[in-house]
């Protein structure tokens, strides 16, 4: 497992420093029925954190049921519902892997999450500059 979580660490690492982006988002841990798994999927998730930060990059977190209520509508969606929805946002042809939606389901939770909250400070400025210009 050690050797597992370096090999996560060390490629992130090498694909930020590749891509140069500017922000990172991840899912809130959730606790499934299995112990172990939740444990390990934690440390693949510390880890994946870890490499983000020491690379400068901000780290969002959305919970399960959010990023499900941004991408399908639902926050009890099921994994099939958000496979399909990601495929029809992004125009995508062909299969994607369950773990690929989710992945690209959280990348799309985060977009509509900033798209919001830039159109709220958006017109929060647009609210001031009209209140300064009547004054």
């Amino acid at each position: 497992m050690p050797d597992r979580l370096a090999t996560i660490f060390a490629t992130l690492g090498e694909k930020i420093r590749e891509w140069q982006p500017t922000e990172s988002a991840v899912e809130q841990v959730f606790m499934n029925n299995n112990a172990a798994s939740a444990l390990k999927l934690g440390q693949a998730r510390g880890v994946a954190i870890c490499a983000c930060v020491i690379n400068g990059l901000p780290v969002a977190e959305y919970s399960a049921k959010s990023v499900k209520q941004s991408v399908v509508g639902n926050g009890n969606a099921t994994k099939t519902q958000v496979q399909h929805m990601v495929k029809t946002l992004l125009n995508f042809k062909g299969e994607i892997q369950a773990d690929a939606a989710d992945a690209l389901a959280v990348a799309l939770c985060h977009g509509h999450s900033r798209q919001l909250r830039g159109g709220i400070a958006l017109q929060t400025t647009r609210r001031r500059v009209v209140r300064r210009q009547s004054i």
